[in-house]
């Protein structure tokens, strides 16, 4: 029959010693399933007696370990029997998971010991001193593995400690900035990098003392609630500061916009605004975008109304320019002249016609037009003062003074040169030469 049609096995209960039960003759063939055949290992190590009580053999002695009244000693003894196989099959598991080297060895040692609580005294039937003696092996193959599991373990929670204490102390380290001077978006970056490191390490690190986990947890939170507190602080201040700039640039706006009607005349007052504008500080990006456009546009109307009256009169100059473009070209002659006074008649008619022309815009045109013509005035003016020095009468009486004395220096060191040569002096005569030379040099120099 099968396991779960099998009647359920009772205690042993009290009776008279009994007899060995000698050995049962297979059951003759009937119309239903047979029994499984008894097993030579269970009629090694199990026997039933005549009152349906089934024994196991431990070592020399016999143990109950229940009853099967309603079936034959086989059937009896091959229940048994696969309770037997049942422990045998959980301890070959662990064996072979032992020899593996895959799992744990404090959990197969853990196993191990429950295993050898349920052989003890177990209601099986097979050679349960060798399969007890197995388990007790396997627990002493296990004990060295798991001291070394142990200490690997207590390595890799000294190691984790370690690392989760360097989070709380990089946490702390950003704590203890001046947190007022601080670059903010740097420093939430950070922290929010350091608190996924710390729930990363939590979730997949091994698991720290409690004690151990609450105190650096709370250092931790600690270290995140004052950077937190100053975060919210500073925001807090930078958006009053943010609103009073925002407040001022709104006013600065209406009155940029009030000046459309004045046109150009409004630019100064509009590049008055412009200062005060720099000067009221940021109202946040998004708001400083949106008030700086209508600032900016306010400010464009302006300057396109000076664009438009700069062009008009632009195109009113262009006769103008021409004029001055052709006393230009008239005023090179000023040059060519070599009587200054002539050269000076022509430039001063030049100017008078240059000045009847009038004004010429854009300025930076009618600068670039008379910085032509100053080059020509200078050019003029250098040849009056060389010309004025040369004939100043004063000059004159000092270069005739200066000439006479050279003269009379040049022929007394002819006659000193003269004189050298008849007496062969060398020396005499290379001064002589030389500084004749030098007294000629500068006569020459002075037109003599």
């Amino acid at each position: 029959m099968s396991d779960d049609n099998a009647p359920k096995p009772t205690p042993p209960v009290p009776g008279p010693p009994r007899k060995p039960m000698p050995r049962m003759a297979a059951a003759p063939a009937a119309p239903v399933a047979a029994a499984a055949p008894v097993s030579s290992d269970a009629a090694e190590w199990g026997r039933v007696t005549e009152e349906g009580v089934v024994e196991v053999r431990e070592g020399e002695d016999w143990r109950a370990v229940g009853q099967y009244p309603d079936g034959t000693a086989e059937e009896a003894l091959a229940y048994y029997a696969r309770k037997f196989d049942d422990l045998a099959v959980k301890l070959g598991t662990l064996e072979t998971r032992a020899q593996s080297g895959g799992s744990s060895a404090s959990d197969l040692t853990k196993q191990a010991t429950h295993l050898r609580g349920e052989a003890k005294d177990a209601a099986a039937v097979g050679d349960l001193v060798g399969l007890r003696t197995r388990i007790e092996n396997l627990i002493a193959s296990l004990s060295e593995a798991t001291a070394k599991e142990a200490e690997a373990a207590k390595a890799a929670l000294d190691e984790a400690i370690a690392e989760r204490t360097s989070i709380v102390e990089k946490a702390e380290a950003i704590a203890a900035r001046d947190l007022e001077k601080v670059q903010w978006k740097q420093v939430t970056v950070e922290m929010t990098e350091l608190f996924d490191a710390w729930q990363a390490h939590q979730q997949n690190g091994p698991r720290l003392p409690k004690g151990t986990a609450q105190q650096l947890w709370k250092r931790f939170r600690d270290a995140r609630s004052t950077v937190d507190k100053a975060r919210r602080s500073f925001f807090s201040e930078l958006d009053d500061v943010h609103r009073a700039a925002r407040d001022v640039k709104s006013r600065l706006v209406e009155r940029a916009e009030a000046l459309a009607p004045r046109g150009v005349d409004g630019i100064p007052s509009y590049r008055s605004l412009l200062d005060e504008w720099k000067a009221a500080g940021r109202a946040g990006r998004k708001a400083d975008d949106a008030l700086w456009a209508k600032f900016k546009a306010a400010g464009d109307a302006l300057y396109a109304a000076r664009a438009e009256q700069s062009a008009a009169e632009e195109a009113e100059s262009a006769p103008r320019i021409e004029a001055r473009e052709a006393l230009l070209v008239e005023a090179k002659a000023v040059a060519d002249e070599a009587d200054l006074k002539r050269a000076r008649a022509l430039l001063t008619r030049i100017q008078r016609q240059w000045d009847d022309v009038g004004r010429i815009f854009p300025r930076d045109k009618e600068r670039a037009l008379d910085d032509r013509m100053r080059t020509i005035e200078q050019a003029l003016k250098s040849r009056e003062e060389v010309d004025w020095k040369r004939n100043n009468p004063e000059t004159k009486a000092r270069v005739g003074d200066m000439s006479s004395q050279l003269l009379e220096a040049i022929e007394k060191l002819e006659d000193e040169l003269a004189a050298a040569e008849k007496t062969g002096d060398a020396k005499a005569v290379k001064d002589a030469t030389e500084a004749l030379a030098a007294r000629r040099a500068w006569l020459s120099a002075l037109g003599g």
